[in-house]
């Protein structure tokens, strides 16, 4: 990458440090609301929910999922930029995944239909509650549904081709390369895919906050250099 190409993207890549900055944060917060407060597995326990609670029903059903998405497209974006000139064709086909992947997650994600739905069935007669339990199942269903396979497997997918560019470039640490195709691997099998699914998608967080992490050293050393 020369020197003119890189001050034309210094802003991006100092947006892109930042925000995996919030990435790291936002990743163990997650993962500790689901161990301390596990999201119910029936619709009525989570209408329940967000009528007790309604921000932490919205964080059961993966609002910070929603956030980290937005922080993801940056990221991509950043690391189509540093790396295109080397594999232009790879790093293409990595970021269109990235981009189909990110449109398929948001209208799998029922965190906001449901608590509109939560309120309605609150203030239903008897005789329409199953209305709105049924039409709950259907939002849950689409939850874990195909959208949502789509999205992870195009995530997974597009993690490996930006990795397996990572391992091959000649101005990256190869650690950073080995830790996001270590995430890559164990995302290949959708956290929707039963207790199997949950186990790989657990496993994957570990490889994939220390690729963050190096990853967000790496967004410093451009936005800094000069």
């Amino acid at each position: 990458m020369n020197q003119e190409f890189k001050t034309n993207f210094h802003p991006l890549f100092k947006v892109a440090w930042y925000l995996s900055l919030i990435m790291l944060i936002l990743i163990p917060i997650q993962i500790l609301i689901f161990v301390v407060s596990p999201p119910p597995t029936t619709v009525k326990g989570l209408f329940e929910l967000y009528r007790q609670n309604p921000f932490l029903g919205l964080l059961s059903l993966d609002f910070l999922y929603i956030i980290n998405n937005i922080i993801l497209i940056v990221i991509d974006l950043a690391l189509f930029v540093l790396l295109y000139n080397e594999r232009p064709t790879t790093i293409s086909l990595a970021l269109i995944f990235a981009v189909v992947s990110n449109a398929c997650y948001y209208p799998s994600n029922p965190a906001f239909e449901m608590l509109t739905l939560s309120n309605h069935y609150f203030q239903a007669l008897p005789g329409e509650l199953n209305i709105y339990l049924s039409a709950g199942e259907a939002l849950m269903a689409g939850y874990t549904g195909t959208t949502f396979d789509v999205y992870y497997v195009l995530g997974a997918l597009s993690l490996l081709l930006f990795t397996y560019s990572l391992l091959k470039s000649p101005n990256s640490k190869k650690s950073l390369g080995v830790w996001g195709l270590i995430s890559g691997v164990l995302m290949i099998i959708p956290s929707s895919a039963g207790l199997l699914g949950m186990i790989f998608s657990l496993l994957s967080l570990i490889p994939w906050l220390v690729f963050i992490f190096l990853l967000m050293r790496k967004f410093r050393e451009l936005a800094l250099s000069r």
